[in-house]
């Protein structure tokens, strides 16, 4: 794939607002020109700062490849305005926040990141939404440009019989494996020290104690405490049911009763509402398995395998009817790649898949069931979990039969590879653009000077 067809920048996560902090030293020149807009060499300097920042080796040619994906934003952007395709306010907002929740996390809290910024991060965050808001609109262009593309099982077939035969990708081990998963009911009685922990802490902030405080220091929602409990703007569609039916009831600067959801026990206020949204900030006491609720999900689960290895219940109705585990159960309890989200194979490489997965099914054959295990997942909670092994592909050649998956994604991406370069060719021919002489010897902007002496002004 040609760099030019790539929107998604390596370093966009950071953002490039368009100013020349800590850059103070450059005196702002104009490091292109696309149509009638324009590319200052400040932004090309922040974004190699970003870089470094990253712990990356000085690379003066690293700033070409910064200026080809400006120059490809800038087009995609352009057009994007021409046919109206809108980003709403929304979407800047939880982009941004994303970012900066990300960026904090790398610098160590906010606290860390504003000083390494020498600025606040609201300040920062108005910064960046220009910024922002055209890399949004870039990202909608681009992906219109390329929606209606597929590839029929002739192209596929067409397309891997043109690759070298001596190149084709060897595989290693992959694997379908399923899992089901039970994790402890509590009782009422047993809940109960959780809710009056919450009610407990309500009432501090009830009673004046600063709510973010209370947040950072005892709410358990690892995701929202170092903001102090916000959790932003969202739809009805961004929270569990129990959590919107509380949130939208409310008005600004209301704070809500404790109720329960899957997650534990909660309150929350309400900040702002906009539209169809609304901004909250919460605090969460989780619950804790007892020992009584861990030894009765251990009787469950058992008694689950035990159906399922008599052939009295198959695994796929098991997992649908039983699992507790949301991710898998509604594919039957199985495993989905998580690096081919698009295809959502089955089919898993041995060696990317999780430790204690991997250890449960190593002896197994193809067909047969773990026995259940105590395990704790990656958000801190025990359960019990035994896993099936449908498959096992031993190492191989690409070939269409073991791989017509794979080789349909890659031929699909190499048709919108296609498409997309045909797209920048066009624009690049019917579009003014001027690259400043500093860059004439980069090798990634060779194809947008080719056609300089050439270029048609449209705008």
């Amino acid at each position: 794939m040609s760099k030019y067809t790539g929107i998604l920048l390596l370093f966009a996560l950071f953002g490039a607002p368009r100013f020349a902090a800590a850059q103070s030293q450059v005196i702002d020149e104009v490091a292109a020109v696309v149509g009638s807009n324009i590319i200052l060499q400040s932004e090309i300097e922040m974004q190699y700062a970003q870089y470094l920042a990253q712990g990356n080796k000085a690379n003066e040619d690293f700033k070409c490849y910064i200026l080809q994906q400006q120059l490809t934003q800038k087009l995609l952007a352009q057009q994007a305005a021409i046919d109206s395709i809108e980003v709403g306010e929304s979407e800047v907002d939880d982009n941004i926040n994303s970012r900066l929740r990300y960026m904090s996390s790398q610098a160590g809290g906010q606290e860390r990141l504003e000083r390494f910024l020498n600025r606040s991060l609201l300040q920062y965050k108005e910064e960046m939404r220009p910024s922002v808001y055209e890399q949004l609109k870039a990202n909608k262009m681009q992906q219109n440009i390329v929606a209606d593309i597929d590839v029929t099982p002739l192209e596929v077939k067409r397309y891997f019989e043109s690759l070298d035969k001596d190149s084709l990708p060897y595989f290693n081990t992959e694997v379908e494996v399923g899992e089901l998963v039970v994790y402890p009911k509590l009782t009422r009685e047993e809940k109960q020290q959780y809710r009056d922990r919450a009610e407990d802490l309500r009432k501090q902030v009830a009673d004046g104690t600063d709510f973010a405080t209370v947040a950072r220091l005892y709410s358990q929602d690892p995701g929202s405490a170092p903001y102090g409990g916000d959790l932003g703007f969202n739809t009805r569609d961004g929270f569990v049911k129990e959590f919107s039916a509380v949130a939208f009831r409310l008005k600004p600067g209301e704070l809500s009763p404790v109720f329960e959801s899957e997650f534990g026990f909660h309150f929350l206020e309400v900040l702002e509402r906009r539209g169809e949204e609304v901004r909250t900030r919460h605090i969460l006491v989780q619950i804790k398995p007892t020992a009584a609720s861990l030894e009765r999900a251990k009787k469950d689960i058992d008694s689950i395998h035990n159906l399922i290895v008599t052939n009295k219940l198959d695994f796929y109705t098991a997992a649908t009817l039983h699992s507790d585990n949301k991710e898998t159960k509604y594919n039957g309890g199985m495993l989905l790649n998580m690096e081919n989200q698009q295809s959502r194979t089955t089919l898993i490489p041995a060696d990317k898949l999780d430790a204690s997965v991997f250890t449960a099914i190593d002896t197994l054959q193809p067909g047969a069931y773990s026995r259940p295990a105590q395990f704790t997942d990656q958000t801190g909670k025990t359960g019990y979990r035994f896993t099936y092994l449908k498959s096992r592909t031993a190492p191989h050649q690409a070939n269409l039969e073991q791989d017509f998956a794979k080789i349909k994604e890659a031929a699909l991406q190499d048709k919108i590879n296609r498409k997309l370069s045909e797209w920048f060719e066009n624009r690049r021919q019917t579009t003014y653009i001027d690259i400043n002489e500093e860059y004439y010897n980069c090798n990634d902007l060779k194809i947008w000077l080719k056609n300089k002496e050439g270029a048609l002004a449209q705008q």
